[in-house]
C-alpha cells in the first residue's frame, strides 16, 4: 500500500497535530541553534547584565528619597543621580548588543531551518507532493519559519531577561518587607494558573490560523496556475467565489488567533493594577504605624512595576511562543515525513535483462489497484512500445520503471538488480524519462537543457553547441528565436509546448540513458520534428532500449515489441494490427 504522505491543512486536524512543549521544541531545533552557542551566551551575558541593573533602579531612588529629599539635604542627590544615570546607561549599552546579537541569530536560525525543509522536501518521493498542496508547502517554507525566526530573534531573550527581572524584583520586595512583599505577589499566583490552562487553547487558536493561512495560499497558487482555464471558460465567479471562501475563512481564523493572543494583555493588566492597590494601601497602613518610610514605599511601587510590566510584555511574547510553536508544529510535520523510497542493500542478481517486471502490482489508492501481478521483460537495444486506452496503467508502468513509485507487491530489476538498490544517482544514469508535460525552469534553453547533467552543465554556450552538433541536436534550436540563449519565463509561458517537449527532449538524451522511456514524448509536436527526433534516436547507441507510450500508431509502427496495457494486465499484442483490435476493444470496453 502507499505511504501516506497527507499532511495535516484543515482545522479538523488541529486537535490531533503534533504536541510540542516549549523544551521539547528547543530540543529539536538544537542542531540548528548550536552554530549560534556562543552568539546565545553573549546575548545571555547582556540580557542578565541588563535585568540586574534593572533590578537596582528601584532601591536607589528608595534611598535618594528617604536620605535627601525628605531630609532635605538636596546636595546629597547628586551620587544618587550619577548613579542611575550610569546603570540606565548600561541598561541601554546591554540592550543594543542583546537585540543586535539575536537579531543576527534568529536569522540564521531562521535560513538554516528552511535550508532544513527544503533539503527534506527535495528527499521526499513524489507521492507526497501528489498528495499535498504546493500553496500549503510554501506556506511552512516561509510563514511558519519566519514565526520560529521572530521567537528567537525578538522574544526568547526577552523572556529570558523578564523572568530574571520578575525573579529579583519579587525576591527584592520580600527581603525587603516579606508580609507586603506576599500581599503584592499575590495576583501573580492566579496569573500562573491563568496561563497554564489558557496555553493550550492558545496554541490551538494558533495552529488553525496557521493552517488556513496555508490553505489561501494553496487556493491562491492553483487558481492563478489553472487562470488559463478560468479565462477560457468564462468562470472568473468561480475564482472569485473559492478565493472568498478560503479568505473568509483565514480571516475568521485570524481573528479567533487574534482574541486568543491579546487575552493576556488586559488580564495581566488587571493583575499589576490590583498589586499596586496593594502596595499603596498597605504600604501607607505601615508608614501610619511607623514600620515602613515613603522612600520604601516608593521602592516598592517601582518593583511592582518591575514585577507586573515584565509580566504584561511576558503575556504578549507567551502569545508569540504559542504561535511559534504552532509553526513548529507545522514544521514538524515535514521534518518527521520519511521516504518510502530508501535504498536497499543490492542482492544478487537474478537474470541478465536490461529491466524485468516480476508479478508486480501498484494502486495509488488501497484497495483500487492500477496494475496486478504483471510481469514482462526488457532487452537492452530494442524498442518497445506500450499502449492501451486511457487510464489504462501505461503511465503507470512507466513510472514504477523509473522508480517514481515502489510496487506494492512484486519486483522490479535492473540489470538483475533489485531498482532499490541503486542510488537516486545511479538510476538516473540508467534511465531517462521525457514526459508528456514536461517542467522547465526560469533561464537559458542553455540551462534547461544540461539542468541535472554534471557532464555538461558547467560548458561554455560554445562548447555546449559543438556538443550538441555531435550528438545531432544542433538542427532542433532553429525552433528557438535566440537559440541557446532564449530565454524561459516563469512557468515557461514565453515557449511553446511543442518547444518545452524539444527541450525535454535533448537534456534526456544528452544524458545517453540505457533505458529511455518516451510519454507521449511527441503528442504536442508538428509532424516533420518528430521526424527529425525520430531520426535523432535512431542514431543512439544500438545499446539504448526505447519504451515509447503513444496513442498516435504511426509512432510505434517500427517498435520490436508493442505490449498491451489494460484492466491492471500487459499482454504481448504481437504485430501493430492486433494491438490496434486490442485497443479498439478496450476502448468499447471502457
Amino acid at each position: 500500500m502507499p505511504t501516506n504522505f497527507q499532511l495535516k491543512t484543515s482545522e479538523q486536524d488541529a486537535a490531533t497535530s503534533p504536541k510540542s512543549g516549549i523544551l521539547g521544541t528547543l530540543k529539536k531545533l538544537w542542531p540548528v541553534m548550536r552554530p549560534e552557542l556562543p552568539k546565545l551566551l553573549f546575548a545571555l551575558a547582556a540580557i542578565l547584565l541588563n535585568s540586574g541593573l534593572t533590578i537596582w533602579t528601584p532601591i536607589i531612588i528608595g534611598h535618594a528619597v528617604d536620605r535627601a529629599i525628605l531630609s532635605h539635604q538636596f546636595s546629597r542627590i547628586w551620587p544618587y543621580a550619577y548613579g542611575l544615570a550610569a546603570l540606565y546607561v548600561g541598561m541601554m549599552i546591554s540592550a543594543y548588543f542583546q537585540t543586535r546579537v539575536m537579531g543576527a541569530v534568529g536569522q540564521n536560525v531562521l535560513f538554516r531551518l528552511r535550508g532544513l525543509v527544503f533539503a527534506k522536501l527535495s528527499e521526499l518521493p513524489l507521492a507526497f507532493f501528489s498528495q499535498n498542496k504546493t500553496g500549503d508547502l510554501i506556506s511552512r517554507i516561509n510563514n511558519d519559519t519566519d514565526k520560529l525566526n521572530q521567537f528567537f530573534s525578538r522574544s526568547v531573550m526577552q523572556f529570558v531577561g523578564n523572568a530574571f527581572v520578575i525573579v529579583g524584583a519579587g525576591i527584592a520586595m520580600l527581603v525587603v518587607n516579606q508580609k507586603l512583599g506576599g500581599l503584592a505577589l499575590l495576583p501573580a499566583l492566579f496569573l500562573l494558573i491563568f496561563a497554564q490552562f489558557s496555553a493550550a487553547w492558545v496554541k490551538r487558536q494558533n495552529f488553525k490560523s496557521l493552517q488556513s493561512l496555508g490553505n489561501l495560499s494553496a487556493e491562491i497558487q492553483e487558481s492563478l496556475h489553472n487562470f488559463k482555464v478560468i479565462i477560457a471558460f468564462n468562470r472568473r465567479d468561480y475564482f472569485r467565489q473559492r478565493f472568498q471562501e478560503v479568505n473568509e475563512a483565514n480571516y475568521q481564523a485570524a481573528i479567533s488567533a487574534g482574541i486568543a493572543n491579546n487575552t493576556y494583555v488586559p488580564i495581566f493588566g488587571l493583575a499589576s493594577n490590583i498589586g499596586q492597590l496593594i502596595v499603596i494601601t498597605y504600604g501607607l497602613y505601615l508608614i501610619s504605624i511607623g514600620q515602613f518610610s515613603l522612600g520604601l514605599l516608593i521602592s516598592y511601587l517601582a518593583y511592582i512595576s518591575r514585577f507586573y510590566d515584565p509580566l504584561r510584555q511576558m503575556a504578549s511574547l507567551w502569545a508569540d511562543l504559542q504561535s511559534a510553536l504552532a509553526g513548529w508544529d507545522r514544521i514538524a510535520e515535514i521534518l518527521a515525513m520519511k521516504s518510502d523510497l530508501a535504498v536497499l542493500p543490492a542482492g544478487k542478481k537474478s537474470g541478465d535483462h536490461l529491466l524485468e517486471f516480476k508479478r508486480v502490482s501498484f494502486g495509488y489508492v488501497s484497495g483500487n489497484p492500477v496494475l496486478k501481478k504483471i510481469s514482462f521483460k526488457l532487452d537492452a537495444g530494442k524498442t518497445y512500445a506500450l499502449v492501451g486506452p486511457t487510464g489504462g496503467g501505461k503511465t503507470t508502468t512507466a513510472s514504477l520503471m523509473a522508480r517514481l513509485f515502489d510496487p506494492t507487491e512484486g519486483e522490479v530489476l535492473i540489470h538483475g538488480q533489485d531498482i532499490r538498490s541503486f542510488t537516486p544517482e545511479a538510476r538516473a544514469e540508467e534511465i531517462g524519462f521525457i514526459l508528456q508535460e514536461p517542467f522547465l525552469f526560469s533561464g537559458s534553453v542553455a540551462e534547461n537543457i544540461t539542468y541535472g547533467n554534471p557532464r555538461y552543465e558547467r560548458l561554455s554556450e560554445k562548447d555546449l553547441l559543438t556538443v550538441l552538433q555531435q550528438e545531432s541536436l544542433a538542427e532542433l534550436l532553429g525552433r528557438f528565436e535566440d537559440g541557446l540563449k532564449t530565454e524561459i519565463t516563469s512557468a515557461a509561458e514565453s515557449i511553446s509546448l511543442g518547444q518545452k517537449q524539444l527541450i525535454a527532449f535533448m537534456r534526456a538524451v544528452l544524458r545517453h540513458p540505457k533505458l529511455l522511456i518516451l510519454d507521449e514524448a511527441t503528442a504536442n509536436i508538428d509532424t516533420v520534428t518528430e521526424q527529425q527526433l525520430e531520426t535523432i534516436l535512431a542514431k543512439l547507441p544500438k545499446t539504448t532500449t526505447r519504451v515509447i507510450i503513444a496513442h498516435r500508431l504511426n509512432t510505434i509502427e517500427n517498435a520490436d515489441e508493442i505490449f498491451f496495457v489494460n484492466g491492471g494486465q500487459i499482454t504481448e499484442a504481437g504485430s501493430l494490427k492486433h494491438a490496434i483490435e486490442l485497443l479498439a476493444e478496450g476502448v468499447r470496453a471502457s
